[in-house]
Formats: structure tokens, sequence, C-alpha cells
């Protein structure tokens, strides 16, 4: 079986699986993106101690797709116990749809808010740099978990 094969059908049990089971079996992960794309989609935020320390806003976006990597890769850790992680799935939903989430968001706040947002590449640029580091937290945590089976 060839890698597109697999690829695309991984692809399209996604696409195909309605949202009710997509919140069932990953639920964090599901309310993490719900939550992610409210607050960037938010009109506007109040006034905060935090605006005067320096790419406050960077951090944020670094922390969120960080956050949201960790999660993903911990709910497919979780969810696989005794099975050895899918490579092509984390690869597609850990990394590459967080990545391609943060400039989509990007967009939508440089066009679709009227004015109230606007869209970044910086902002995206933290959100990869986010997704980079919680994959590789991820990776941490499943060959940890890898060498932890294989002690038992």
């Amino acid at each position: 079986m060839s890698d597109g094969f697999v690829f695309s059908a991984i692809l399209y049990n996604f696409v195909a699986m309605k949202p009710i089971d997509m919140f069932r079996r990953y639920p964090w992960s599901t309310a993490l993106i719900v939550l992610i794309w409210v607050l960037c989609l938010v009109p506007a935020f109040p006034e905060t101690p935090l605006d005067n320390v320096k790419l406050i806003d960077k951090w944020t976006h670094i922390v969120m797709y960080m956050g949201l990597c960790m999660v993903i890769w911990g709910e497919h850790l979780w969810r696989r116990k005794d099975e050895k992680p899918n490579g092509k799935r984390l690869f597609l939903f850990g990394f590459v749809a967080p990545a391609l989430m943060g400039g989509l968001i990007e967009l939508a706040q440089a066009y679709c808010t009227f004015g109230c947002r606007s869209g970044e590449w910086m902002d995206w640029a933290a959100d990869v740099v986010g997704v980079v580091v919680g994959c590789a937290i991820g990776i941490l945590l499943a060959a940890c978990r890898a060498k932890a089976r294989k002690d038992t």
C-alpha cells in the first residue's frame, strides 16, 4: 500500500468524521481548537498589565499552539495506550493541521473581522514556532512512553 493512499485514507476518515464523534474521541483537542478560534476572532480584548511586555502577542501565539500540539499528541498517545503511535496521523494532525489553522486564523483576522483584528505574518510564524516546540515535546513524550513500555 502506498504512502499516498494511506495519507488520503487518514484525511478522508477525518473529514468524514462527524463533529460529535471527533469531540468524543478527542475532547480536549477539539475544545482547545474551538477556544483558539474564538479567542483569535473576538473583536477586542480589554487592557491588561501584560500589554507592556515586549512581544507578548507573539509569546501568546507560541504558548497557544505549543499547548494545542501537546494536547493533540497526548490524546493520541493516550488513545493508543497499547499500540505504536501512528506517525503519519500525528504528522498530519499534530503538525500540519495546527500550522495551517494558524495561517487560516490570520487570514480570517485580516479579511473577515471588518478591521477589528489584523492578520500578521509574524503571528503565523509564532504559531509555527509553537507547533514545532509542541511537536518536539510530543516526540519526547512518545519516546518516554515507548521506553517505559519496553522496560516492562
